[in-house]
């Protein structure tokens, strides 16, 4: 999942989100579906499983023992070089981990890692692990660029500050798929055709990804899962010296920091999970979950925009389903006729960016404003800058048209974690009444954009399951009740799912809560940090 970073609270940002080169919006993170064009079911991690189980393909899952095996020790008694960053006052180091973790003298992988060691005020508390969601955020730029800094004192003072970009993400030999000019094309791709041509035009926008994904990452698109990203952290813990994993995941790192504690429960430490994914429910329930809870999340905005002088979808007394019909009818509108945007590259806004733009304002009510004000622009005077540039900061492409590495990423280990949620465009439209239910606004185009990992060229080693880490030391998850990219039941069921899980839940808007301007979620996740008792299971801040 992916999470975008919206600038100018106050307040401390939001932590589910990697803050690299964007001026407007996860982290995660938030929040993007493997393959899709609208990137906004990408928060949609998959689950893969510890045990011996196998997936309905028949394929076996990895299965990595409680003790080290002999074949890893170099791993776990490496001696990284830590040397100084680019970034003043943080350290780092390559971290080698084996490429297959079945054969692991068939080669490494390096993990970048970073670290700003505690200011030495207190008891130390060893290392603190951050990671900001996607899959495919940076948690590396995260902490050097907000964590490192931006986290209370307290705790920067008491814990080194430590990340680790998982395989395949940013500067860990990153998957890469298209080049600029064709994801360009990708992102612009009809996401809710209307006629067998058009599906077939999707249908190839999708192939192509895929395709291009598997010709120019082949050698490591096969090893870039989350028990594989889980792994990598327990020999980065051993190797920092800790005894046990203290680690703040949110969104997609949610679900990393379950599956680390199932893979190693006695090695938890102490663990928050903001923002929490449902590891129980396959990739189409993921996706018609988080279809719902963007529904509910525009629901929000919209019975604020219409309080506000400048809402270009109605006014006072405009109820909700209309200020949707609106939007939706202007979305069709796009559908058929682009608006300028004045991009250098000639760009018009259709509804696919058009749609993002939308949905990436959905993840802070931050955003909001901006988002009106994009809006008026475009339905009242035909000028999609504004949204295009809401589009652009949610796929990480930079003003000269290049992409990060996000999206690659993010299909990479969403398609390998879990079995596609459609096979094929028939299941697409048998699904749509279901998704269209969910969501009258989003339904059609999010349904459609789950059908990019039918074409993977790696078929997926994972499989939904229940997580419940027994044996682990309490683990806190924290809930928001109108998260729009990892909706509240999830928050919910993995709390009752792990066995030592207690929920903390914050009444709210926008994805995930800690340092979201709460004061009652901070102070809860500040304690358990710093002193390792949780709050009482079902607390409720606003």
């Amino acid at each position: 999942m992916h999470i975008r970073r919206i600038p100018g609270r106050p307040r401390r940002p939001r932590r589910s989100r990697p803050p690299r080169s964007r001026p407007l919006l996860r982290r995660s993170s938030a929040l993007r579906t493997a393959g899709t064009l609208l990137a906004v079911t990408a928060l949609l991690a998959s689950a893969c499983s510890a045990g011996s189980s196998t997936t309905a393909a028949g394929m076996a899952l990895p299965s990595p023992p409680r003790s080290t095996p002999p074949a890893l020790v170099p791993y776990y008694a490496q001696k990284p070089a830590w040397h100084a960053c680019a970034v003043s006052g943080f350290e780092c180091a390559t971290l080698k981990a084996p490429r297959d973790y079945d054969r692991p003298a068939g080669g490494d992988v390096g993990l970048a890692v970073a670290r700003k060691k505690a200011t030495g005020h207190g008891k130390p508390l060893g290392s603190l692990l951050v990671n900001p969601g996607g899959p495919g955020g940076s948690a590396v730029d995260y902490l050097e660029q907000y964590a490192g800094v931006g986290y209370p004192a307290e705790i920067r003072a008491r814990y080194d500050m430590v990340a680790v970009d998982p395989r395949g993400v940013a500067h860990s030999e990153p998957v890469t798929c298209l080049d600029g000019p064709a994801m360009d094309a990708y992102t612009q791709a009809d996401v809710t055709p209307d006629d067998p041509k058009e599906i077939n035009g999707l249908v190839g926008a999708l192939r192509r990804y895929a395709e291009a994904c598997g010709q120019h990452s082949a050698a490591l698109l096969r090893h870039v899962s989350t028990v594989e990203a889980a792994r990598d952290m327990d020999i980065l813990r051993a190797v920092l010296g800790d005894q046990k994993l203290n680690f703040v995941g949110a969104s997609y790192g949610t679900f990393l920091g379950a599956t680390y504690a199932e893979l190693f429960p006695e090695r938890v430490g102490r663990l928050v999970l903001d923002g929490a994914m449902d590891p129980s429910l396959s990739a189409r329930k993921l996706n018609e979950g988080q279809t719902a809870g963007f529904e509910t999340a525009f629901q929000s905005f919209a019975k604020d925009c219409v309080r506000q002088r400048d809402c270009p979808l109605g006014g006072a007394g405009t109820g909700s389903a209309q200020v949707g019909e609106r939007l939706k009818a202007f979305f069709r509108k796009l559908d058929g006729a682009p608006i300028p945007t004045g991009d250098a590259d000639g760009r018009k806004l259709g509804e696919a960016l058009g749609t993002i733009g939308v949905i990436a304002a959905m993840y802070d009510q931050a955003a909001w404003p901006r988002l009106r004000d994009a809006l008026s622009a475009a339905m009242k005077r035909g000028d999609g800058a504004g949204l295009l540039a809401l589009s652009d900061s949610y796929y990480e492409r930079s003003a000269h048209g290049r992409y990060g590495n996000l999206m690659s990423a993010n299909a990479a280990v969403n398609c390998l974690d879990l079995p596609p949620a459609f096979s094929s465009p028939q299941e697409v439209e048998k699904a749509l009444p279901v998704f269209e239910k969910a969501s009258p606004v989003f339904g059609r185009g999010l349904a459609w954009s789950a059908l990019g990992c039918a074409y993977w060229p790696v078929r997926a080693t994972g499989r939904a399951h229940r997580i419940e880490a027994k044996g682990a030391a309490p683990i806190v998850v924290v809930g928001t009740t109108r998260d729009p990219a990892t909706p509240y039941p999830w928050a919910r069921s993995l709390a009752a799912q792990l066995s030592s899980g207690t929920l903390l839940t914050y009444d709210g808007d926008g994805h995930t809560a800690y340092g979201r301007g709460s004061s009652c979620i901070d102070a809860a996740v500040d304690a358990y940090l710093l002193h390792g008792t949780p709050s009482p299971h079902g607390k409720r801040c606003s």
